[in-house]
């Protein structure tokens, strides 16, 4: 049994105003704050998909998954206690994110990892970026994808795979050196993908992937405009097929924007790949 999908994440910064202008004026997200300590924000129907809580870690603190219901995610948390990792429920969290029923797990690295069926939908409130974007690929693929590092891989491959039900769709290895490896839980192409790299952080970027090609080529002029650092510029995966560049976020990580990744189905075949990048995606000095 699997999550459905990556639902929301958390981070913790002391840069929040920072973050606040980031979220809305440049990836034209919508604000829902309504605490001072922490911001949330808005991408879909659902309730909120980002969260900044105050804090001087500048990294991701906790991420959520929406496993659909109360019987698979029963049964999450059982393939998990089978690999050791016991998840405990949380009712004062579970309204604190706005879900029906949640429990917390530590991934082998010591992320928070929350399971969760029930999110708050805000169908009555439409969505509306602030920035203009058409819209965000969301529904069954969920919030986005990111990329975390982790001191111990095989141990995390398993959890990801084994225990929240992920699969594989492939993996890179960057400069013959960097191993990635790319995991899928519904038609998305990947919602995690793994860094096996010895850093003291959880986060090396997440996506967020626009309904069209306009939004993407938008949001590079407000990247511009609002001098906002890009870290890579505008290039075309490999393995997904995005075409995407990537920012600096207030908390010193990067935030992929795209559009166009294809997608994986039950004829997927698994490949390798040798570079990240089929054209583009040139660092930027600085």
């Amino acid at each position: 049994m699997n999550v459905k999908s990556l639902g929301y994440i958390g981070i913790e910064s002391m840069n929040l105003e920072a973050w606040r202008t980031y979220c809305t004026s440049f990836l034209g997200l919508m604000d829902v704050s309504s605490n001072a300590d922490e911001l949330r924000f808005r991408m879909d129907d659902i309730g909120w998909r980002i969260c900044i809580q105050t804090g001087n870690k500048e990294d991701l603190v906790f991420a959520g998954y929406d496993a659909r219901d109360s019987d698979t995610l029963s049964v999450i948390c059982e393939q998990l206690a089978t690999l050791g990792y016991e998840a405990s429920e949380n009712k004062e969290l579970a309204n604190l994110r706005n879900v029906e029923t949640l429990f917390v797990v530590s991934d082998p690295d010591g992320l928070q990892v929350e399971l969760y069926y029930g999110a708050t939908e805000r169908s009555e409130i439409p969505f509306t970026s602030p920035a203009g974007v058409s819209g965000f690929i969301t529904g069954e693929q969920g919030f986005g994808h990111f990329v975390l590092y982790t001191k111990h891989e095989d141990t995390k491959i398993q959890f990801y795979t084994d225990g929240l039900g992920f699969r594989l769709s492939d993996t890179i290895l960057m400069g013959g050196k960097l191993r990635l490896t790319f995991l899928h839980c519904n038609p998305r192409h990947h919602t995690v993908a793994l860094a096996a790299a010895p850093i003291d952080k959880y986060i090396n970027h997440f996506m967020v992937q626009a309904n069209s090609l306009d939004d993407v080529g938008f949001a590079n002029d407000r990247a511009l405009n609002l001098d906002i650092p890009i870290s890579m510029g505008l290039g075309c995966h490999t393995n997904d097929r995005m075409v995407s560049f990537y920012t600096k976020t207030p908390s010193g990580f990067d935030v992929e924007f795209g559009f166009g990744a294809r997608t994986v189905d039950e004829n997927w075949s698994v490949a390798h790949h040798d570079t990240g990048s089929a054209w583009g995606h040139k660092r930027v000095a600085g």
